[in-house]
């Protein structure tokens, strides 16, 4: 594809997806050309005032998720590529061509291969460097939702480098234009890159970091990875791409960015000013203000000559959840099923945003449900409810979780409840200093049920959808 507007593929016949570059350009190209049907091209000119975000809900209600390409947005003079992990599906693809339910186990296998990204110096986010008479107006943004503050840049990655080790760390956070030099941001995740702020704030000093709006998807997906401090999550990137991650230095502080980036902006966190941040359509599915209203001034901005705006869609939108929530699920699948290899499957429902999950066990004694339960609330510092069932219980529909629990759950029994236990700042029914309680429902049959599930044969089921397909045909 030499540009948005090569023709939209319609052949049937999918290729073998397979991708070597770490150019987004190239990905999606060649994504197009294997999985035609899965990107859906809108030559229509749409507004940059929550259009994209309300073509993304009306396919949603449809059930229907394919990434987006919109090649006119009014103002933004350049298109604008989101939803890319609004599928699993599609996901799974970008990891090799793994199915939906080796997601987990793919991710921690390629994440550990940790390599450190390999320097060149230049690559197509060179293209075109400014240190001088900077102007944050030419950087595309949109308003994804009517009640946000203004446009928003959501697909921003900022990344920090320890002064002493050069351990970098890389961090997804809301981002907005407050001044033709300056962006307004939340560090709200209290993670990594705040305690490196506080740090060069205790010493009277400005942070350096580097803004990445748009990337590899294989490097988005290391942005959200959870990692130990002092781990870095460009190292994660390589072990996903298969191949040292390849990067070029800013400007003035010299940061690792990735080379092949769309657009990235370089400066400092002033560690004395706070400006307004927010409101912003969170995860939550609500507009939320919570934001440490931190305050980056830019010195630099880099951008490929060609530069896309590769946007994630914001809210509660199945983009934004994947995307934060298959590096934590990957870990906390992994851990639950060291310690209780009885686990079958844990999946966290898009109804639940990331404060919901479902773990399905082959339960071998009494109580090792709720043992289950209690891991991973403990485990996971978002989850505020655990519902366990049996593993012929399908988890990634929310119909079979609610009739396990309308069948097999007694309150006063299968209940458990703890309290004061530390949240996420951005959930709106949290205490005011951010504590929350938290639910384990166990709805596994247990040793003395008494009943026999209703089943249909694989016989009856297979006749019954050949007879469909006939009645469907022409």
């Amino acid at each position: 594809m030499n540009s948005p507007s090569a023709p939209f593929a319609t052949a049937s016949a999918h290729k073998t997806f397979h991708d070597t570059s770490q150019d987004f350009h190239q990905f999606l190209a060649a994504y197009r050309e294997a999985y035609p049907d899965d990107v859906l091209q809108i030559r229509e000119p749409v507004s940059a005032d929550q259009d994209p975000t309300a073509l993304v809900w009306a396919l949603a209600a449809q059930g229907r998720h394919p990434a987006l390409l919109f090649e006119q947005v009014d103002g933004l003079g350049t298109p604008l590529v989101t939803n890319l992990f609004a599928s699993r599906e599609r996901v799974g693809r970008m990891l090799g061509g793994v199915p939906p339910s080796a997601i987990h186990a793919e991710y921690q296998a390629r994440s550990r291969r940790m390599v450190a990204p390999r320097v060149l110096e230049s690559g197509a986010v060179t293209g075109h460097v400014e240190t001088r008479n900077i102007d944050l107006r030419t950087i595309p943004a949109i308003r994804h939702f009517a009640s946000d503050r203004g446009p928003y840049i959501t697909n921003a990655i900022l990344i920090a480098e320890d002064p002493e080790t050069g351990v970098g760390n890389a961090s997804f956070h809301r981002s907005m234009l407050h001044s033709p030099t300056d962006i307004a941001t939340s560090l709200h995740s209290r993670g990594h890159l705040w305690r490196m702020q506080q740090r060069a704030a205790d010493l009277g000093k400005p942070l350096p970091v580097a803004m990445v709006i748009g990337a590899h998807p294989l490097f988005m997906l290391a942005g959200a990875a959870r990692l130990p401090f002092g781990v870095d999550e460009r190292h994660v990137a390589g072990g996903l791409l298969g191949a040292p991650m390849e990067a070029v230095r800013t400007p003035r502080y010299g940061i690792l960015v990735p080379a092949h980036a769309e657009i990235v902006l370089e400066g400092v966190i002033d560690p004395e000013t706070h400006v307004e941040e927010g409101p912003f359509g969170e995860f939550t599915g609500y507009s939320s203000d919570r934001s440490t209203n931190n305050l980056l001034r830019v010195e630099s901005v880099m951008r490929r000559t060609d530069a896309w705006l590769v946007d994630v869609v914001g809210g509660n939108s199945a983009e934004h959840l994947n995307l934060g929530r298959i590096p934590r699920e990957s870990e906390m699948v992994e851990k639950l099923r060291e310690r209780f290899p009885s686990v079958t499957a844990v999946h966290y429902p898009s109804s639940g945003t990331h404060f919901h999950a479902y773990v399905a066990l082959r339960q071998s004694r009494p109580g090792e449900a709720r043992q289950v339960m209690l891991g991973l609330l403990g485990w996971d510092p978002y989850l505020k409810t655990v519902v366990a069932v049996d593993e012929d219980v399908d988890i990634t529909r929310d119909d079979e979780v609610l009739w396990a629990m309308a069948t097999h759950l007694q309150p006063h029994l299968d209940v458990v409840v703890v309290d004061g236990l530390p949240g996420s700042a951005l959930d709106p029914s949290s205490s005011s200093v951010g504590t929350t309680s938290r639910m384990g429902l166990d709805a596994t049959r247990g040793p003395n049920f008494d009943g026999v599930r209703a089943r249909i044969d694989a016989a009856a089921m297979e006749r019954a959808q050949a007879l469909l397909a006939r009645l469907a045909a022409p």
